[in-house]
């Protein structure tokens, strides 16, 4: 007899949501023509892409021409990086050590190729302050780009992006790009990308319940991209588009990105969480990460959170859980490979503590007894190991 499955991997991917990924199915065998043809077909799919744009822009607050639809989070995140190397004038690109593998190993490919990348260090609280982004300012008067995260995808640590954003208006010696990666933001906690006068910004549709292979960028202005193509999505993101993808990623937004429908999903995230927090704590061998986060912590998305066990590397607590019908990470799905935690190191966190970490990450789906059920499966799991 098969154990149930839990799911506790939200930050990796969603399960899909059939009110989004339906729309790959919707009227497809009619909306099917390549949008930039010029036929009846074509028209049609151009109608319906227009259509999914306006729609996104509309639930984002954003006029539909500052957003492009792209394949997900990475190739947005990527397509604004690499436009640095178009700079007439040298300046420095800023970063989080917190980033995600997409804005990290990008910056230190660009470094590589000569341009001078500067790091934005953070609290032992895994958040970028306005200390510290003065730090970095300071050692960068150059510096003409900035890549600060909303929400981080390993620990949950919220960011203060309108603060940062007026912060580093107000500080540097020249006019600095903003971007922000939003893929763990949006759909889980309240984003305003005016208010916090963001130059871009990065979403993508799997971390929403819809399809893998489409995301969008938002531009406040146009830049000159690296690579070039068919002029599709105004020359920013050339290559067919997906019709589909857009389609779904609307729906995906128009269903998750609700202010009134965060609130509530957010409340009950948090009350969950609030219980695991609390059950961890009476383990001993539990830290979680950061060691003072607190059951009702406002500094983390309610929908993260990163714990480590004494004795017991977080690969090996992750094989013991998926055994036990539990399904979690170590950290980011995109560099899990490697087996390395930068995040965790840029914290100031030990490598023993930082091997030894796991994420847990819920959704809108979870229930309080997954929770329950997880917490037992920790303990017995401590009592083996």
């Amino acid at each position: 007899m098969s154990l149930p499955r839990y799911y506790f991997d939200w930050a990796a991917t969603a399960p899909p949501d059939a009110a989004c990924t339906d729309a790959w199915d919707t009227d497809m065998q009619t909306v099917f023509g390549n949008p930039s043809s010029l036929h009846s077909e074509g028209k049609k799919a151009r109608e319906v892409l227009e259509e999914a744009r306006e729609r996104c822009a509309r639930v984002l607050g954003l006029p539909s021409e500052s957003v492009f639809f792209t394949s997900g989070g990475t190739e947005s995140n990527a397509i604004v990086i690499y436009t640095q190397l178009l700079r007439q004038y040298p300046t420095a690109i800023l970063s989080s050590t917190v980033e995600h593998p997409s804005v990290r190993e990008n910056c230190l490919c660009l470094e590589g190729l000569g341009k001078q990348i500067g790091f934005i260090g953070v609290e032992k609280d895994g958040r970028v302050s306005s200390r510290t982004l003065e730090k970095a300012l300071a050692k960068y008067p150059n510096a003409g780009f900035a890549a600060i995260m909303a929400v981080n995808n390993e620990t949950g640590a919220l960011n203060d992006m309108e603060a940062l954003s007026a912060h580093l208006r107000a500080q540097a010696a020249r006019p600095v790009h903003l971007h922000c990666d939003l893929v763990q933001a949006v759909g889980k906690i309240p984003v305003d990308i005016r208010a916090w006068d963001l130059d871009s910004a990065s979403i993508s549709a799997h971390k929403l319940g819809g399809p893998r292979g489409i995301g969008l960028l938002y531009l406040r202005k146009r830049v000159q991209t690296l690579y070039r193509g068919g002029g599709q999505e105004g020359g920013i993101r050339p290559g067919t588009e997906n019709v589909r993808g857009a389609l779904a990623l609307a729906r995906c937004l128009e269903k998750r990105a609700s202010p009134a429908l965060l609130q509530g999903e957010s409340a009950e995230a948090r009350a969950r969480w609030q219980y695991l927090i609390g059950a961890l704590k009476a383990h001993d061998r539990c830290t979680l990460i950061p060691a003072d986060r607190t059951e009702d912590d406002e500094r983390f998305s309610p929908w993260i959170l990163q714990a480590a066990f004494k004795g017991l590397p977080g690969e090996v607590m992750v094989r013991a859980l998926d055994e036990a019908g539990f399904a979690i990470s170590t950290g980011s799905a995109c560099s899990s490979a490697s087996g390395e935690r930068p995040v965790l190191a840029a914290m100031g966190l030990s490598p023993d503590l930082s091997l030894n970490g796991i994420r847990i990450s819920q959704g809108w789906s979870t229930d309080r007894e997954a929770i329950e059920r997880f917490s037992e499966a920790v303990t017995g799991i401590l009592r083996r190991y």
